[in-house]
């Protein structure tokens, strides 16, 4: 069986991922899937990389309880995701997150709604190297926000 988490340093096949997701499930009539990338800029500056950290195992857990989140929430059949950790580039692979179910509207939900629960309440530390050196990236406003909409408040401090 498919792990639903990977928290990984190696990069990841979308296709792939997405072939094993609904492999042999003649249930599954849409896969809504997400990749976000490494952006060269942020805040203004130039981002020459990113370095993520984590606490192996209570981040893998937490995601765990997200997933569950959306499966009770969503009519779904199944999602994946995959989190890089370590020293990353602008244009690599960072996340992915993919959702199975009868019907695009539950997958496209299940998708956002685990993509803004992910920017807000997994425990990643994203460190940007910048001409001006080396800073921690803080949560953002409006990723709270998104997470609001979904009727549940942020966590992260």
């Amino acid at each position: 069986m498919l792990a639903r988490v990977s928290v990984q340093t190696k990069d990841f096949d979308l296709t792939a991922e997405i072939a094993a997701l609904r492999e042999g499930d003649k249930r599954v009539g849409a896969v809504c899937s997400f990749v976000g990338t490494v952006r060269d800029r942020n805040e203004g500056d130039q981002v020459a990389t990113l370095e993520l950290e984590h606490y192996p195992g209570m981040t893998e857990k937490a995601i765990e309880a997200m997933i569950d989140a959306a499966m009770a929430r969503f009519d779904i059949f199944a999602a994946r995701v995959i989190h890089r950790v370590g020293l990353l580039q602008p244009l690599d692979q960072i996340v992915m997150v993919a959702v199975t179910s009868a019907h695009r509207g539950e997958s496209f939900q299940a998708c956002e709604f685990l993509m803004d629960y992910l920017k807000t309440q997994a425990p990643f530390w994203k460190k940007e190297e910048t001409p001006a050196g080396a800073r921690w990236v803080d949560a953002r406003v409006s990723d709270d926000a998104a997470l609001a909409r979904w009727g549940l408040q942020a966590t992260n401090g």
